[in-house]
Formats: C-alpha cells, structure tokens, sequence
C-alpha cells in the first residue's frame, strides 16, 4: 500500500514551498522561551493591542451594542452609552437582516459597502461604486482572492517589492505562480526607480514567464516608506504601458508620519491621469480595520475595491468569494465605523478625536525614538519610518559573525536575530524573511510596544548589538 493521501511525501508541493517569516523560526523559539518564563516582547508582528495600544471606544460600544442587542430595550441603556453609539448600533442592527450571528451577502452588507464607497470618494474626490467593493476577513484574504483569480501557473509572474510582506511571496508560492522581484532603494529612503522595474519584468520574460500585475505596498511594509505622487504616476504609466494590473496594498495609510509626503492613494493618481489610464488600467485596492489607529487585527476586517474590472470577471470573484458564503459580520460593522466615525458636533466626536490622534502621536514620537536608537549603535544604519508600523534597520554584519553562523548552519540575520532573542527577549523578524538583496542584512521589528517601554527596549537592543559586533569584530 503506498503513502495515504496527508502523508508528507502526498501532500501538494506548493504547500511546502510556503514560507512565512513573520510566524516562523523565531517567533517559535521566543514562544519557548516564553513558556519558559523568559520575557518576550513580541515585536515580530504589526499586532498593535497585543503591545497595549488600547481599543478605541466608540466602535467597540457599538459593537457591544449590536453584538447584545438585548441591552437595547434596558432601561438603563442611556446611562452606559452615549445616544450616538446608540443610534448607530441601531443602524447598523437595521441594515443586517438575522443581526451578527447570521451570514451576509458573500460581497458584504450593501450598507457598509455604501459606507466604503463614499469614504472612498471623499478621500479621493471621485465616484466609487458600492458593486465594486467586496468585504473581507482583513486585507488579506482579499489578497488572496485576487491573486488566486490572476495566477493560473508558474508561468504567471507577479510583480512584488523587495522587501516585501511575505503574504505575497507565501500566496504566490501556494498558488504555483512565479514571484518578480523589483529592489526598493535603501540609499533613497527604499525609493523606487522605474528602470529597475523594467529591468525586472525584461529578466522575467527573457524566462518565459508573463508578467500579469504588480503590488504595490503603500506605505511599505517593512520598509515603512511613503511613496511620493510623481512616483505613483511613473509607476502606473508603467503599468499601463506593460499592460499589467495594479495591486494597491494600502492598509497603513492612516500611519503617517511625517508631513512632507501625506498618503495619496493609486486610485486617485490613476484617476488625476485621466484617459487612458483613468478608463482602462485594472486596479484592485485593499484596505483593513487592523491598522491605523484601530489596530483591530483580531476581528479581521478588510475590503477591496475594483476599478476598471470586467464585470465577467467581477461575477467570477463574487461565484469565488460564495465558496466561503459570507466575510465575517462583525468585522463588516467595524469597517463601517473606520471609514465613518464620529463628525464634529456628535457627542463621541471628542473623545474618539482624542483618542484616535494620541495614538497617532505617539507612534510618531515611538518611530523616532526606534530610529534614532538604531542609529546610535555600532554597524546598524536605518532609515526613518514614514509610514506604517515598522523599523527595517540594516545590520552591517562582520565577517567573523557570517562565519559563525554558517558553522551553526543558520542564515547570517537569523543567527543575529536568535542571539538578540536569547539576550534580551525581543523578537524580531530577520530581513531575509522579506528578501533583501544579495550580502545585506537586516531585521523587522514593529515600533508598537509600548512609549513608556521604547527607551529601555532600545538601550537593551544597544547593549545587546554592541557587544555582539565586538565579540565577531
């Protein structure tokens, strides 16, 4: 009898070609020390409420309302929540026939989709339509449907950033299609140069692989930039001429910090363009409740919008997205609260400003304090976090300490990031998780733990690097 069908030798290739640094060998060894009693600060992932940022109010009243609709007919309801929360529990309780523990429509509630759509066309002074906008369990399984509905095989290339978030190397991976790098700049502050990329899709061709989207990661995880208007035009006149879809990652576009480059998103530099790209160039942009100042990661909301798409190939996506019958529900009511909080003149206005832009704030000072801490220690040079929730420092590391961790059969950033791991309890996720170039090293870590806390996680990262660079100097 030969090997059962979930025996190793049977299972699907692609499954084993699947990596995911974010969740891997180092965050499996910081969970054993951890079970150990070792003190772990868990920076590996963009998990903000996990390293204490705290829910904001409003929505979750809300959610608790709809979530114990009972709570609605007590006496005393008035006394626990403001008439506002309230009001929109009641909405939204409207909008969903069965409440929160029944299946919506496989796109999402027509309301909170309505929702989407109009904070779409106010960010970007454009129509959006609701038919377009699909709600999902978070950004990436929206990512993950789309590039499922893209990739037919290994002849099919994707166009990602390198470093990129290993969501796209690992789907790519899964659905047997061929992933493209294109090199983010470290000396421009991980710029993009559309030469590279012409280079990139050239290389893959020479290959006879077809060349059928590209992601963009805006701000860029890990990399943390944000990319300037004039390259987002470069890039999709790019993609216009290569004929190529457009993956628009946004989903750290609330975490801004800086003002010389504010977030402008590929739907609205797209549509400034006009014809023909504005009529004819395909264009799927994500979004999520577990980034900003949300920080839901849990509840697992996300949507993305279609622009320039067939509408054969919509009703296909919507006949995919059926499979799965329904994205869950309470995270569709979390995405309507993002993209429609509480206005000036409502009573929760206040304090969900207040709350909202303390988060905001201190993540600025947090990317600082990481910044600037890198850059003190010896071999380490990073580049300031613009954007999203994440520091990409490069570890220049000696030749002795590449040596060593040949000797002990590990990749030069994982060896160092094991080390960190064992001497400080800091968890990070080494560079070549990401794809890096060819020699250079680095490490992601999250600028999420506590403001409080930065300064000593720096000074024990510092003491730590030094005494490792002149242990292998």
């Amino acid at each position: 009898m030969g090997p059962k069908a979930l025996d190793y030798e049977s299972i699907n290739e692609n499954v084993k070609k699947v990596q995911y640094a974010v969740r891997g060998e180092l965050y499996l060894r910081a969970s054993q020390l951890q079970k150990e009693g070792k003190k772990i600060i868990f920076t590996n992932v963009g998990n903000p409420h996990a390293l204490g940022q705290k829910p904001l109010t409003f929505p979750r009243q809300v959610i608790a309302l709809c979530q114990a609709p009972f709570l609605l007919d007590d006496p005393n309801v008035e006394q626990l929540f403001p008439p506002d929360a309230i009001a929109r529990a009641k909405h939204y309780l409207s909008m969903i026939e069965g409440g929160l523990g029944a299946y919506s429509d496989s796109r999402g509630n027509p309301g909170v989709r309505k929702e989407v759509a109009e904070f779409i066309e106010r960010r970007d002074g454009y129509p959006s339509d609701p038919e377009l906008i699909y709600l999902t369990d978070g950004a990436s399984k929206g990512v993950m449907q789309i590039l499922n509905t893209i990739i037919h095989g290994e002849g099919d290339g994707i166009l990602v950033p390198v470093p990129q978030y290993p969501l796209y190397s690992a789907t790519i991976a899964l659905y047997g299609g061929s992933l493209v790098p294109y090199y983010l700049d470290e000396s421009s502050n991980w710029g993009l140069d559309v030469n590279d990329l012409r280079q990139s899709v050239a290389q893959a061709r020479s290959q006879g692989i077809t060349v059928r989207a590209m992601v963009i990661i805006n701000p860029g995880n890990p990399t943390g930039q944000c990319l300037s208007e004039a390259n987002l035009r470069e890039i999709l006149n790019f993609c216009f001429q290569e004929n190529l879809a457009v993956l628009g990652d946004e989903v750290y576009q609330q975490n801004i910090y800086q003002d010389e480059r504010p977030f402008i998103s590929s739907k609205k530099v797209m549509m400034d363009m006009g014809p023909p790209i504005s009529k004819e160039l395909q264009l799927v942009s994500f979004h999520t409740v577990s980034k900003g100042y949300l920080g839901e990661c849990g509840q697992r909301g996300g949507y993305f919008e279609m622009t320039n798409i067939p509408p054969q190939t919509v009703d296909e996506i919507y006949k995919v997205a059926s499979i799965s019958l329904s994205p869950n529900v309470p995270a569709q009511v979390f995405m309507g609260l993002m993209v429609n909080p509480p206005k000036p003149g409502d009573i929760s206005y206040e304090q969900y400003h207040r709350e909202s832009k303390g988060i905001l704030e201190s993540l600025r000072r947090r990317a600082r304090i990481m910044t600037d801490g890198f850059n003190s220690c010896k071999n380490v040079v990073c580049n300031f976090t613009e954007g999203a929730m994440y520091s990409f420092p490069q570890i220049q590391l000696p030749p002795k300490a590449i040596e060593a961790a040949k000797t002990a059969g590990k990749v030069a950033d994982v060896f160092y990031c094991l080390k960190l791991l064992e001497a400080t309890g800091i968890s990070t996720v080494p560079g070549s998780g990401f794809g890096q170039k060819q020699g250079v090293f680095h490490l992601r870590t999250t600028i999420l733990p506590p403001e409080e806390e930065m300064p000593a996680i720096m000074a024990s990262f510092k003491k730590f690097n030094d005494e490792f660079m002149e242990q292998y100097a």
